[in-house]
């Protein structure tokens, strides 16, 4: 009988790295798309701050961009399904403490974001997602607050989104990220790209994370859904401070070096289920 099991799960294996990888790859696409387009509109080239819909719109008016954005969405739902799996699972060994079930639980919140990511992509790429719709965040936010102690469940959501963009940050500023790499089998420059891609990116999205989470705890203190913004909006008021076109362009660079080193990821991201229990 273990016997079975082993090969069982060797078989599989390869597999479920190789969709992993394809996810990280896909997500690190998308930052990179995004980090070009607010880059654009920092330097005033024609391009504008925009959220994941918006730049997957963006991508369907490009020549093959129904093909850009069924390879995203089929790439999306290859990281989905590895977070979930990692939740699940845990081969990253987190623990069933309450520590590691706060991580866990990340992991599944990370999956229902991406997913909403990869419908949208659906969408377009089907020519079924052209309309506005409105900000997906006000009406969220506009749901929680109809709820009963909505006002409190959304500021602890903007706390939470704090708290992660937070550890985002610190992750840059540490660079403890580099222990997810397989760096024996990393040359040089790519260890050297891998660390100065995930410093930068790690905290321009700690930045963004942190910003967004702010909006949502006005939200619920205000109880006007009106206050709820997500990427594009943040990028927007990073771009009205002092200096906030240099700030804005900074930042934009750091999202496209967060998707390069998402992209980095899934090349050489180490990925071990541990031993067969």
């Amino acid at each position: 009988m273990t016997r079975t099991k082993s090969t069982t799960k060797e078989d599989i294996k390869p597999w479920i790295r190789r969709f992993a990888r394809f996810g990280y790859m896909a997500k690190g696409f998308v930052y990179v798309v995004i980090g070009i387009l607010a880059f654009m509109a920092a330097i005033g080239v024609g391009g504008k701050t925009t959220d994941t819909k918006g730049m997957l719109r963006s991508l369907a008016t490009l020549p093959f961009g129904a093909v850009l954005l069924w390879l995203t969405a089929a790439g999306l739902i290859c990281y989905i399904l590895w977070v979930f799996l990692k939740a699940v699972k845990d081969p990253k060994d987190k623990g069933s403490d309450a520590k590691g079930l706060a991580n866990r639980a990340m992991y599944i919140l990370s999956g229902i974001i991406y997913s909403g990511i990869a419908l949208n992509a659906v969408q377009i790429a089907m020519n079924a997602g052209s309309s506005g719709g409105g900000n997906t965040q006000e009406t969220l936010s506009a749901k929680l607050l109809s709820q009963p102690f909505g006002q409190w469940i959304l500021g602890a959501v903007g706390l939470a989104i704090i708290g992660y963009g937070l550890n985002e940050l610190y992750g840059g500023v540490t660079t403890n990220f580099m222990g997810k790499f397989h760096t024996g089998m990393m040359d040089d420059h790519e260890k050297k790209l891998a660390r100065n891609s995930g410093r930068l990116g790690l905290v321009s999205r700690g930045i963004v994370l942190s910003l967004i989470g702010y909006f949502f705890i006005q939200t619920a203190i205000t109880a006007n859904p009106e206050k709820a913004k997500g990427l594009d909006e943040a990028l927007s008021e990073l771009a009205q401070k002092p200096f906030g076109q240099w700030i804005l362009g900074i930042v934009s660079l750091g999202l496209l070096l967060y998707g390069t080193y998402q992209i980095i990821r899934g090349r050489h991201e180490n990925m071990s289920f541990g031993k067969v229990k």
